[in-house]
């Protein structure tokens, strides 16, 4: 794999944003080509109209692909929305007499078997994160991998991440009538973390909260692994709304006060400053106090961060999170949101930023680098990762289990965009094949994406 270039769509509820990118002689991310649009169609992170966000996506892309010098027709898609939800799961396998030891397939049939689990109409499980594995009862430690341990049984603990199926059809119909395929699907919060840490932070505990315009999305790391994600319907939208009825002016001036004059913290701005808004027509400008504003800003970001505050100690990590919090996505660039953060959450906080990750020679780097771009940038990261581990595999290795586990995803999107959706209740999950062939150890993330590849490259190509 030399010079692979990997293409990430951040499809946001402001903005859409194309990334082209391969990775650089330092082994960072180089972006080639870069595009981005106003997000029209979509609403807290959700496709709402096929057709406008489909426009917006083909803007962006042709703007990252001319600039680049690169054909695109295949791009890994980010996915977030206030239908996406997370639980724990257990399962258990028993060892086959015939295996001396655990095989890497043992490991494939458990991951494959949650697959299987009952779930809520309409729903589809997008990602599987084993959390410990236990053989014959005894727990194994971070260190050990189950493959060539001695035992009879086999269980693990997962956290299971799903998501809405109709809303899963709305983005490939999107993306579709754009011209595109879907290489793979990727929770944003893993892919802004991909961005803005690095395995220090994932051993030591951290909270990664990515503020966008639609969503709020977190995830918890701890001992190199994601524990707990979470999508709020809370973002940088509400605080413009706030700021727009608040202020009585119009949408695009609240959100040029937000990012200009705006404060999260009443007691960091003077008493006496004031803004003045041009009228409409002949009327007056409006003159609008800064500390009113950032009382209005304070309100509503107190209410984000509570919240956030309450899905950390809900996770049960709140008291391991040696690397604290870290922000980003557009909202980070609020003004004080950094201490308000600490203040609510008591839990030192920095501002994630994906220049870390960039090659100072990357297309545009210093406006690259700024908390918005984290989903997009890591997007690319991540399709490099997945790029490279593909790579090392052997040519002639079948599929595991788990690959073919999750055919059903996208089983009943092979209709054309003109047609009706079908409901989500219509969508029957099918059994996973079995296969007999082991595979070599290598990162779960690797094998949902290898099963994402393999889905799209025959489910979406109609």
């Amino acid at each position: 794999m030399e010079n692979e270039i990997i293409v990430g769509l951040d499809i946001g509820t402001t903005k859409i944003a194309c990334f082209v990118g391969m990775r650089g002689e330092s082994g960072k991310v180089k972006i080639l080509g870069f595009g981005k649009t106003e997000s029209k169609g979509v609403e807290h992170g959700v496709v709402k109209s096929v057709t406008e966000t489909a426009d917006s996506i083909r803007r962006a892309v042709s703007e990252a692909a001319d600039q680049a010098d690169v054909d695109i027709d295949e791009v890994y898609v980010g996915i977030a929305g206030q239908h996406i939800k997370s639980r724990p799961s257990h399962g258990s396998v028993m060892i086959p007499p015939d295996h001396r030891l655990i095989e890497q397939e043992d490991v494939d049939r458990l991951i494959t078997e949650q697959y299987n689990t009952l779930l809520e109409p309409g729903e589809e499980i997008i990602h599987i994160f084993p959390q410990q594995y236990i053989v014959d009862r005894e727990p194994l430690s971070r260190e050990i991998y189950p493959v060539g341990v001695v035992g009879k049984t086999l269980e693990a603990n997962f956290h299971m991440v799903t998501a809405n199926v109709q809303n899963l059809q709305y983005i490939k119909y999107a993306v579709q009538d754009a011209g595109l395929k879907i290489k793979d699907v990727v929770l944003e919060p893993v892919a802004s973390a991909k961005a803005v840490l690095d395995d220090s932070d994932r051993d030591a505990g951290v909270a990664m909260v990515d503020i966008g315009g639609g969503t709020t999305d977190i995830a918890i790391f701890h001992d190199g692994i994601i524990r707990h994600t979470s999508v709020l319907p809370l973002a940088g939208n509400a605080i413009t709304n706030d700021i727009r009825e608040g202020c009585n002016i119009l949408k695009r001036q609240a959100e040029s006060l937000k990012v200009k004059f705006g404060s999260c913290l009443v007691q960091a701005v003077s008493e006496n400053d004031v803004i003045s808004i041009p009228g409409i027509r002949s009327q007056a400008p409006r003159e609008i106090y800064v500390k009113t504003l950032a009382g209005i800003i304070n309100a509503r970001t107190k209410m984000i961060l509570e919240q956030v505050d309450y899905e950390i100690k809900l996770s049960g990590f709140d008291k391991k999170l040696i690397a604290g919090v870290t922000l980003t996505g557009g909202g980070a660039q609020l003004k004080n949101i950094k201490e308000l953060c600490e203040l609510i959450t008591t839990t030192d906080t920095r501002i994630g930023i994906p220049n870390e990750h960039l090659e100072p020679d990357s297309v545009s780097f210093a406006d690259l680098a700024h908390p918005m771009y984290a989903t997009g940038i890591g997007l690319v990261l991540y399709g490099l990762e997945q790029a490279e581990s593909n790579h090392e595999e052997e040519p002639e290795e079948e599929a595991t289990p788990a690959d073919n586990a999750r055919v059903d995803i996208f089983a009943d999107m092979n209709v054309e965009p003109s047609e009706d959706p079908t409901p989500a209740s219509q969508v029957v999950p099918e059994k996973p094949a079995k296969k007999e062939k082991t595979k070599k150890k290598g990162n779960f993330e690797n094998t949902i994406s290898g099963f994402f590849k393999k889905v799209f490259d025959e489910g979406i190509d109609d």
